[in-house]
């Protein structure tokens, strides 16, 4: 298979195909194409051109098409359909992304396009999914899944199980109920295959299933089957019984959110924004943490001031200032970086006075190294006097463990209090350990040059 690439050609192509009404032509070009790479090509497009297309291609390919599509601009190409051409693209999709779709749209439009469902039960599937919150366990699930009853025989499973698949994209496992719905197992299909035919699933199902409730976090389901390497996890109501289930798919979407999400909180951003967002909503995100970073500075430059007389007196300190919070910030981001992470996978093990007397070891031999290649190079270099020189060592030790400890700490403390610790790394402790490097530096050099 030949990869597909998007060209200037192509869109120009395609473009000409829409203008001269060459449906079949561009219907067969189309036709050839993944559905992702046709969400690729509407994305070039205007508008008028991008509802032609969807039109003009069959539900089944649309409604996958939808799916790929960034939200702004699947809003807008809904906007120019129907509520009856959307329920038809809607039929075409599992429940959970039918919900994905229309949760975006205003209630009312919901409404209408819900009673253009067709299908009843699949449209009361959606109208079910839609009152869980989106990032929860049953805002993520569909309800198509293939389930047996313990009670069956094997033969009565498999024309079930038959009968179930129709509706099933892919089978990832099959589920074992009692008459209550409640979920018993799972069912291997070596097992059904080798067991006869009058033998009741109770005597084959396997008991140990993992699962997840209605109301868990997408967090927290996406570390359970990361952890486990499923692809596949049902979920259960407050009652036990079987609603639906996860796939490894959509888990792949919430870890890609929530990764894209940490990076936009470390890198100083407050709320989920894209490259493609208006200034407003830009500058939204980004001002917070800017005006934090721009108090973290003028907190740096008083503290300097404050030493003026030491400045006077001794002016190579002020060469060295850009290098202690230079090394500050970046030890306190590292050591933030890998405990945000840990916490993430949920694999940071120990005590915390544990984790703190490691990082505090590693400080120590990050230090003493970088010191002693300064110590060389402001001998050498800037002649520095021996004691200032001392003063800089002794201080870009202190200010490395100090900032390792504060890193490793502060997303600690933000994840038991239940913040995000994402928002540590970055422009939080960068700054922080901007103004305590400057203030242990100079206040390092007071006690040893005595000014």
């Amino acid at each position: 298979m030949v990869p597909f690439k998007l060209s200037d050609e192509l869109i120009e192509q395609i473009e000409q195909l829409i203008e001269t009404n060459a449906d079949a032509t561009l219907l067969h070009m189309m036709e050839e194409f993944h559905y992702a790479d046709v969400a690729e090509i509407i994305h070039e497009l205007n508008l008028d051109e991008a509802t032609y297309i969807i039109k003009l291609l069959d539900s089944e390919k649309t409604s996958d098409v939808l799916t790929e599509l960034d939200e702004d601009i699947r809003e807008q190409v809904l906007g120019n359909l129907s509520a009856k051409e959307i329920a038809e693209e809607i039929s075409e999709l599992d429940t959970d992304d039918a919900a994905d779709i229309i949760a975006e749209l205003p209630e009312e439009r919901v409404n209408e396009i819900i009673a253009q469902i067709d299908d009843k039960e699949h449209a009361r599937d959606i109208v079910e999914l839609l009152r869980y919150d989106e990032n929860s366990a049953g805002g993520l699930m569909a309800k198509e899944l293939v389930k047996v009853n313990e009670n069956w025989n094997v033969l009565t499973c498999v024309k079930e199980m038959r009968r179930q698949a129709e509706n099933v994209t892919r089978v990832h496992s099959i589920y074992v109920v009692d008459n209550d719905e409640k979920l018993k197992g799972r069912l291997s299909l070596k097992d059904l295959l080798t067991t006869s035919t009058k033998a009741e699933i109770s005597s084959v199902y396997i008991p140990k299933v993992d699962y997840v409730t209605v109301n868990d976090k997408a967090e927290d389901v996406a570390r359970l089957m990361s952890k486990y390497d499923l692809e596949a996890i049902p979920v259960i109501d407050e009652l036990g019984r079987l609603v639906g289930r996860i796939t490894i798919d959509d888990i792949v979407d919430v870890i890609r959110e929530e990764a894209e999400k940490d990076y936009q909180l470390a890198a100083g951003i407050t709320q989920d924004v894209e490259a493609d967002d208006g200034i407003w909503e830009l500058t939204r995100a980004r001002l917070p943490w800017l005006l934090i970073g721009m108090l973290g500075g003028l907190g740096a430059a008083s503290i300097i001031g404050s030493f003026q007389g030491a400045m006077n007196k001794f002016p190579i300190l002020l060469s060295f200032v850009p290098l202690i919070q230079a090394t500050a910030g970046n030890m306190g981001v590292q050591s933030s970086a890998i405990v945000v992470q840990a916490l993430a996978n949920d694999s940071i093990r120990g005590e915390l006075l544990k984790r703190l007397a490691k990082e505090f070891m590693l400080g120590l031999i990050n230090g003493i190294a970088i010191a002693f290649v300064v110590l060389i190079i402001s001998h050498f270099l800037f002649k520095t006097p021996y004691l200032v020189s001392a003063t800089i060592g002794v201080a870009l030790i202190t200010v490395i463990i100090i900032a390792a400890i504060i890193g490793t700490f502060v997303p600690i403390f933000l994840d038991k209090k239940g913040i995000d610790p994402a928002v540590a790394t970055g422009p939080f402790i960068t700054t922080s350990n901007d103004v305590f490097g400057i203030l242990i530096y100079f206040t390092i050099a007071k006690i040893i040059l005595g000014f």
